[in-house]
């Protein structure tokens, strides 16, 4: 029995010893938890992350690039030494071909910019990623290849990175020489590059680094180059465009800056590159040939907008623009043009409600500055007036200065399409845009007086604002208006007792404050100044118990003007309701061409359905010109003159 169990004793020990081993074994080979080389499951975003991951989005260059330097050998001491390694790449560059070494030296030289902050690392990148794009021999690149757009933002993104001058990020768009990581670039700069119709521009700040709000969709074409957002300088020449007047000073011109390289390959072998810088605005261009290659430029007009919108002055106009019947933003001008005047372009003006401002109509412009049919056929115009004054003051404003603007920019009569405008009027704008296109007679002035116009004695300066204010006839160069959440009947607020004492707040402009004072002096019509002892406001005059506006919707509208309405209803069109400001019955206007219900608020011309009705009818309206034969920019006009920037 004891040598029995002595034996049981040597068996076990061996057993024990023999499952030590091959555990050890096991994990030593991998095999106790998972393989070394296998899956697992993973969201497919993930992965694809981990596909597209590049110098642009991330902190490793891409697949691509990790590739070549996985065959030279030099994946860790890209890590170790990044320096060292370009230079090791650069040194083994072929003169001709090598896309794959061209294009990771591109991307490393992106990424080391972002970890050095050094522009001759971003004007390196720029480089590589132009030879990689231009500058190759045999088989063109295949459309397929990631590595084309990531090349293509390489070198529109190296471009302004490498161009930063200051503490401020502005772009320095001038001629000179720079240190690149492989030696020096020299930078040629015609001065004429940097004049855009009649001012100098300056003060370029990058697209891409630039963070857009407040607008829904921020358009970018893409293409070559780098999107730049510029400032207006100094006027140049002799004479300014047609309308220079209307372009308001805060204007942020979109243009895109392209550095052409002359023969690339070869300044990259001797250390020394030389190219030529050029600015390209967006009614100059849309392509360039490059290396005998056409390619688009690439664009951007959101951010300029909302550049040129950040911190205006303009925001705060929407009170002080009501309160103060003088008021008027940055120069002055009542009528802002966000471009040069064009010719053969029909004009849209934009004419914004009470206590707003032409700011409101970004949303708007920005779709369809973006859209390449409207914008190739429309210039925008934007109306800018206080918005407490009496209606009828602010409405022969608006035509006296559309007149006017017509007769300034076309006085010979030869540009058709200024004669076929379209007026957009959201709010009280829609009751100034209704009294462009009516004929009211002597309608007005008998609300406020028995006696005929002409036995008042009045200065000839008085004359002239009565007569503008209460007399209308249709403009004749107006085609089509859109009336956007218009009163025609009046607004619920305005019948309240509180418009009546926020219309106390406003303070009249000078000359109705003068006109009064005339009539008292003379004493010519004591009725009317009995009937205003008050000078109405715009509150006042939508009150649907106002007889102003009750005259007005009684006139009807001119013949050969085709109107439309877009109306906000809380709940959409089965209601009774409105948009907390105007309801739907008052909004109601007989014999239009189109009529839209959208259920939203008062501020439906922000709305998306509002702007594509828009977007529709602009394009019905052009559609018309075009089967009349009379197609603004047609052969009938010559050529379209471009600003040249």
């Amino acid at each position: 029995m004891r040598t029995h169990r002595r034996a049981s004793r040597r068996g076990g020990g061996r057993s024990a010893h023999l499952a030590l081993a091959v555990a050890a074994a096991l994990t030593i080979a991998g095999c106790a938890t998972s393989s070394p080389v296998g899956v697992t499951r993973e969201d497919p975003r993930v992965v694809q992350r981990e596909l597209t991951e590049s110098a642009l989005t991330g902190r490793a260059p891409s697949a691509r690039t990790r590739e070549l330097l996985t065959r030279l050998g030099l994946r860790d001491s890209c890590e170790r030494d990044p320096e060292a390694t370009l230079a090791v790449l650069g040194r083994g560059l072929e003169p001709a071909g090598d896309a794959d070494r061209l294009f990771a030296l591109a991307e490393l030289s992106f990424l080391r910019e972002r970890q050095t902050r050094r522009p001759e690392h971003a004007l390196a990148a720029a480089v590589y990623a132009y030879a990689f794009l231009f500058a190759r021999e045999g088989a063109p690149l295949d459309p397929f290849d990631p590595r084309v757009q990531i090349a293509r933002h390489l070198y529109n993104r190296g471009l302004t990175r490498g161009l930063r001058a200051g503490s401020d990020g502005e772009v320095a768009i001038e001629a000179r020489r720079h240190a690149a990581a492989f030696g020096t670039i020299d930078v040629r700069l015609d001065p004429d590059e940097t004049r855009w119709v009649g001012w100098r521009l300056e003060h370029f700040v990058a697209a891409a680094d630039l963070r857009v709000r407040g607008l829904e969709n921020r358009y970018r074409h893409p293409g070559i180059g780098a999107p730049l957002s510029a400032s207006l300088g100094e006027p140049v020449g002799e004479r300014q465009p047609p309308g220079a007047r209307f372009i308001p000073p805060r204007l942020k011109v979109p243009v895109t800056a392209f550095l052409r390289i002359e023969d690339v390959r070869a300044g990259l072998a001797a250390g020394h590159v030389t190219g030529r810088l050029e600015l390209y605005s967006r009614d100059e261009r849309p392509e360039l040939t490059v290396e005998g290659e056409t390619v688009p430029l690439e664009r951007e007009t959101s951010s300029s907008l909302a550049h040129m919108l950040e911190g205006s002055p303009i925001w705060s106009f929407r009170l002080a623009g009501f309160r103060v019947g003088d008021f008027l933003p940055e120069g002055g001008e009542r009528l802002r043009m966000l471009s040069p005047y064009r010719r053969g372009r029909i004009p849209l003006v934009l004419v914004h409600g009470t206590f707003s401002s032409p700011a409101t109509w970004a949303q708007l412009v920005n779709e369809l500055d973006n859209d390449p049919v409207i914008s190739s056929r429309y210039q925008p115009w934007l109306f800018v007036y206080p918005t407490g004054n009496p209606i009828a003051y602010s409405a022969g404003v608006l035509v006296e200065t559309l007149r006017d603007a017509v007769r300034e920019l076309d006085p010979e009569g030869a540009d058709p399409a200024l004669s076929q405008m379209v007026i957009v009027g959201h709010s009280q704008g829609g009751l100034l845009a209704r009294l462009a296109v009516v004929e009211s007679g002597d309608v007005f002035w008998r609300n406020l007086s028995s006696r005929p116009f002409d036995e008042i004695d009045l200065l000839p300066e008085s004359r002239a604002v009565l007569q503008r204010s209460l007399f209308f006839e249709p403009l004749p160069f107006v085609r089509r208006v859109i009336f956007v959440a218009t009163p025609h009947r009046g607004s619920d607020l305005a019948d309240q007792r509180l418009a009546s004492w926020v219309s106390r707040l406003v303070k009249s402009p000078v000359t109705l404050t003068t006109l009064m004072v005339d009539l008292a002096r003379h004493g010519s019509d004591q009725v009317f100044l009995q009937r205003l002892q008050r000078l109405p406001t715009s509150l006042d005059n939508m009150s649907s118990r106002d007889p102003f506006l009750r005259s007005l919707s009684e006139l009807p509208i001119a013949q050969g003007v085709s109107t439309h309405s877009i109306i906000a209803a809380r709940g959409g069109p089965g209601t009774d309701g409105g948009d907390g400001v105007v309801r739907l019955r008052s909004a109601r206007l007989d014999g239009v061409e189109s009529e839209l219900v959208i259920d939203a608020g008062h501020s439906v011309h922000t709305h998306a359905e509002a702007i594509q009705e828009i977007r529709r009818i602009l394009l019905l309206h052009a559609a018309g010109i075009d089967a009349g034969g009379v197609r603004p920019g047609g052969a009938a006009l010559g050529p379209e003159t471009n600003p040249p920037l």
